[in-house]
Formats: C-alpha cells, structure tokens, sequence
C-alpha cells in the first residue's frame, strides 16, 4: 500500500520560493536551507528542491507526486509492468531507496522506502 508524501517542485532559488510560499500562502516552513525546503499547509507538504531551470526544461519536469512504499523494488517492477519508464537508478541514500518514475503521460512520480 502506498501512501501520499508530498508534492515536490524544483526551483532555482529555494529559499526565495518557500518565502513566496510562506509569505504568500502561509505554508509553514518545517526545514529550509539553499538546496531542500519542506513546507506544510494543514494536511498538504510542499517540498521545494535546488534545480537549474536548465534542467527542468530539458526534461519536462514540473511538479512530482511523491509516495512512501514499503517495497521500492516491487513497486517499480509493478510500474513498469504497467508502462511506467525509471527515470535513472534506484538509488540507495542514507535515509533509504528513491526514484523517480514516468507514468503513462509523462508525469513524474518519486517513490521512497525509508530505511
């Protein structure tokens, strides 16, 4: 079973956006350094991350669903069996496995299993 984690968007300018959010939009700002902020809205995270917009608009990026699963590896076997493309590796951080995923459409989806 996969539960919501948050939205994330890349910007150029992290600390920027989560005062445009904050100020804004009243989000809480929970973490914020130059490279990853967390915002939260009731119930709803925001999760703003440092990216060139070089990046994004070479490979389309916009905003990414994140989830929380239990098993990355069946999850991403389970994706692509139902035309999902992985965008890159699993990869294996100190705080557990990511990836990011390409649905049918295109949209991205990052997938999270704590270690």
């Amino acid at each position: 079973m996969a539960s919501f984690r948050w939205v994330l968007q890349l910007h150029k300018d992290v600390p920027r956006a989560a005062r445009f959010y904050s100020e804004g939009l009243d989000f809480s700002v929970n973490v914020c350094t130059l490279r990853w902020a967390e915002l939260q809205s009731g119930p709803l995270k925001l999760a703003l991350m440092q990216s060139s917009s070089d990046i994004v608009m070479q490979k389309g990026y916009s905003s990414l669903l994140s989830f929380t699963v239990t098993d990355i590896n069946s999850t991403v076997t389970k994706l692509m069996e139902l035309g999902a493309e992985l965008d890159g590796s699993i990869k294996h951080e100190v705080h557990g496995k990511v990836a990011a995923i390409r649905c049918l459409d295109g949209h991205m989806l990052g997938l999270y299993e704590p270690a």
